[in-house]
């Protein structure tokens, strides 16, 4: 077993460059490229990828997906030595890190990261491990510089695990999302929402990113962004072939795809715009006053469901004929709340409860924008007696 001297790191992106610059600062000998035209003043570099991958005993691939991994294999396969290592520690589908396996065989160790850039200054990243044992014992003393090495079955297996960590990663930014939300709606100071929230759950999130949430460090350089977890989680999406509500979550984010995950969570989640049909329907129901539906529905709405056993499909008109203009006799003690609302351009859908003495009724609505001002083209609902 030899362990590998000199490292050639692909891509110098915001990981690249802090696990170059930290095997560089453990005398290892390291050369870097990226596409990007980024820079390392760190370590030493080449504008020809052929070139670093010619000296090197290890070959680090950064890299943003699998694409551009595979284009970059390609263009330097000839310089590729027999015995060199491929070290893959990008963020790809399950399927591309397997083909990449069978085509570089016992060479080639897939690794994805646990972590970001301070994990890696501090060698504390969790690293996913698939490799020919021969091949991941070469490699271990560079991995375990960076962090603990935590061996996985199959590049597919690892590829996976990391798809699933950071899908963890989309839902923890979209539950502070939600939560600095409610509290704005509550008027709460943002400051002591934090304090609370850094107690709980996600606390670990807040402390990281708490200059961010306070919005003291907007122009910062971001660890994480947008764009590679919305990539991230649209390859999940796609490979698991399951509902997966972080994807939209993290994608229709109203924020520079090169931001920090962290802007996120303290953007507006929904305009008030997209909510006024909805809070019209509301008030529909509490006065029961039918004007108010025809603030909220387009003229061409239909409402459906199941009444009586059967099958309905109401026009508008007919709709509103089921209101006499006046509350219920227990409006006092009923209650609507609106469920969850997801805005995708010009189209949205939402989900609403209605609890109606015996009755609990659960509304789905298809919500568009026509004019710059949002209403409802559709509603179906179910009635839990």
């Amino acid at each position: 077993m030899t362990t590998p001297h000199t490292i050639a790191v692909l891509g110098l992106g915001r990981m690249g460059s802090a696990m170059a610059t930290r095997l560089a600062a453990q005398d290892w000998d390291v050369v870097g490229w990226t596409r990007s035209g980024r820079t390392s003043g760190t370590v030493k570099l080449t504008d020809d990828p052929n070139e670093a991958v010619a000296q090197a005993d290890l070959v680090l691939l950064a890299l943003f997906d699998g694409p551009a991994c595979q284009q970059v294999l390609d263009d330097v396969r000839d310089a590729l030595r027999t015995d060199t290592i491929v070290l893959n520690t990008s963020t790809i589908a399950p399927a591309e890190a397997s083909r990449l396996a069978r085509q570089l065989g016992q060479s080639y160790v897939h690794a994805p990261l646990l972590g970001s850039v301070p994990s890696v200054a501090a060698g504390a990243l969790q690293i996913l491990a698939a490799a020919d044992q021969n091949a991941l014992d070469r490699v271990r003393p560079v991995l375990e510089t960076l962090g603990t090495v935590r061996p996985v079955d199959d590049a597919s297996t690892a590829a996976a695990l990391k798809l699933i960590a950071n899908n963890s990663l989309a839902g923890a930014v979209l539950a502070l999302r939600d939560s600095l939300r409610q509290g704005d709606a509550l008027g709460l100071p943002r400051a002591q929402v934090l304090d609370v929230l850094e107690l709980g759950q996600l606390g670990g999130l807040v402390a990281r990113k708490r200059p961010f949430l306070l919005g003291e460090s907007p122009a910062a350089t971001a660890e994480f962004t947008i764009d590679a977890l919305t990539k991230d989680m649209a390859l999940l999406a796609a490979v698991s072939d399951t509902p997966l509500r972080s994807a939209a979550g993290v994608a229709d984010t109203p924020a520079a795809p090169e931001a920090d995950i962290a802007i996120a969570a303290t953007v507006s989640a929904v305009e008030d715009t997209v909510l006024e049909p909805l809070r019209a329907y509301i008030r529909g129901h509490a006065t029961g006053d039918p004007t108010h539906f025809r603030d909220a529905f387009l003229a061409t709405a239909h409402i459906e469901g199941i009444r009586d056993g059967a099958f309905v499909s109401w026009r508008l008109d007919e709709y509103c004929a089921l209101f006499q203009g006046r509350p219920a006799p227990d409006e006092p003690i009923r209650s609507r709340r609106i469920d969850a609302i997801d805005v995708h351009g010009n189209v949205a859908t939402a989900t609403m409860t209605l609890s109606h003495g015996a009755d609990t009724f659960t509304d789905i609505f298809l919500l568009v924008r026509a004019d710059d001002s949002w209403r409802i083209a559709n509603k179906a609902y179910h009635r839990h007696s």
